[in-house]
């Protein structure tokens, strides 16, 4: 059971969770023309009446970017302000995850995006280990991930998510904990709801922009930080066999953080993993407000004021 935070941005202001709440004819509800965004926030450890956030900016300017593809303005700003009232109001004691979501708000039918009302809310929950630290395994879908011609994957589109929801409860159902989706054109492109990485002969390997990703905050911070440390990166397509003879295989993403893949379909991955555990520990360190040198990655809002 989701333990909610007790107030929720709705209608541009706090109000009880309870109160937040749509009428069953609201437009996005039916059609799925909405975008969401997903951040974790978290008591700073050396001072609980700070809240640190991290990448922030860069989490609003996605769903800003994500509203323009639903024919819609959200300032970035107005992200900022909603999102620091909304911690103010509620004073997280533990981590949570916050999930802003802009949606067509108008009541009544017909697919559109023009000559349409839209809205902004922002609710929150108590999130711990979106998957196990210690590693998942995988199955490969039967389930295609859609190309950019057919829906717009720069954005977190709510509709976009229905093959994710097919191939996560595939996955499960046949006793696996996530899956894995190809492209159209066979190569690997993501987990359901993460981006993945795999290392071979110490290089580190992701899928390209350009083999219909979502463009992963997290996956953009992996990488830069392993070219800081050193280590190579390649972006680039990914063949499915190579999940299997790679010396390492990883995912990532806000809820799921950096989370090993401990074994895809019937092989058992090495459990030796030393560049994810370097990165990991590392952006733990900067998400904690520990790590100087990436300080500016961490917004840190007070709520003792």
């Amino acid at each position: 059971m989701h333990q909610f935070l007790p107030y929720a941005w709705f209608g541009g202001q706090c109000v009880p969770f309870a109160e937040a709440t749509l009428s069953v004819a609201t437009h996005a509800l039916h059609y799925g023309t909405g975008a969401f965004g997903g951040m974790r926030a978290l008591p700073n450890p050396a001072d609980p009446g700070e809240i640190l956030l991290f990448r922030a900016d860069r989490h609003a300017r996605r769903l800003s970017q994500s509203a323009r593809l639903l024919l819609t303005e959200l300032d970035e700003s107005t992200i900022h302000a909603a999102i620091t009232t909304f911690l103010r109001a509620n004073k997280p004691t533990c981590p949570v995850y916050l999930r802003p979501f802009v949606y067509t708000s108008d009541l009544g039918i017909a697919p559109r995006l023009h000559n349409i009302e839209t809205d902004f809310l922002i609710y929150g929950l108590e999130l711990g280990d979106y998957l196990s630290p210690e590693g998942v395994s995988c199955r490969i879908s039967s389930w295609t991930r859609q190309e950019d011609r057919s829906l717009p994957l720069r954005g977190k589109i709510s509709g976009a998510y229905i093959t994710s929801s097919l191939a996560k409860t595939e996955a499960v159902k046949s006793g696996f904990d996530e899956a894995l989706l190809l492209n159209s054109r066979g190569k690997v492109s993501e987990a359901s709801g993460m981006n993945l990485f795999l290392v071979r002969d110490g290089v580190l390997i992701t899928p390209g922009v350009d083999q219909d990703i979502l463009e992963g905050i997290t996956r953009a911070s992996v990488i830069e930080l392993a070219r800081a440390m050193g280590i190579t990166v390649v972006e680039r397509a990914v063949d499915k066999s190579e999940l299997f003879v790679a010396d390492e295989v990883f995912l990532s993403g806000t809820a799921a953080k950096v989370t090993p893949v401990r074994r895809v379909e019937s092989t058992d991955m090495p459990t030796s993993r030393p560049v994810m555990d370097t990165i990991r520990e590392r952006l733990t360190a900067i998400t904690e407000g520990r790590d100087s040198a990436y300080d500016h990655w961490v917004t840190r809002v007070r709520i003792d004021g």
